[in-house]
């Protein structure tokens, strides 16, 4: 059953919605990145790209809140089962910030 919660979460992550196309415009362009703890980070801080990771983040942090509910595992536990599986998946040209803390262009 946790499998399925996690998967699950990792798919709604994927799903296209109204804000998609500017999540994925922001990755091409390099104005953000994901990160192993789960949520993106702003590689610009200008006030767009910072309101598009708060919105994102605020939506994968209420994600991850009821998976892990259901899956009796504690958010920070799937937040960053899904930042892992997101830095794998990152497209070719994507940044994604390493252990190292340095940020790395797929």
């Amino acid at each position: 059953m946790r499998s399925k919660g996690i998967a699950l979460i990792l798919a709604l992550l994927l799903v296209p919605s109204a804000w998609a196309l500017t999540l994925d415009e922001a990755r091409q362009q390099g104005r953000v990145g994901e990160t192993l703890s789960g949520f993106i980070a702003a590689r610009q801080q200008d006030d767009e790209t910072l309101a598009l990771v708060k919105r994102i983040n605020d939506g994968r942090t209420q994600q991850y809140q009821r998976v892990a509910q259901q899956n009796n595992l504690t958010t920070s536990e799937v937040a960053r089962i899904a930042g892992e599986k997101l830095v794998s998946r990152a497209g070719s040209g994507e940044y994604v910030r390493g252990i190292n803390g340095q940020w790395l262009r797929k």
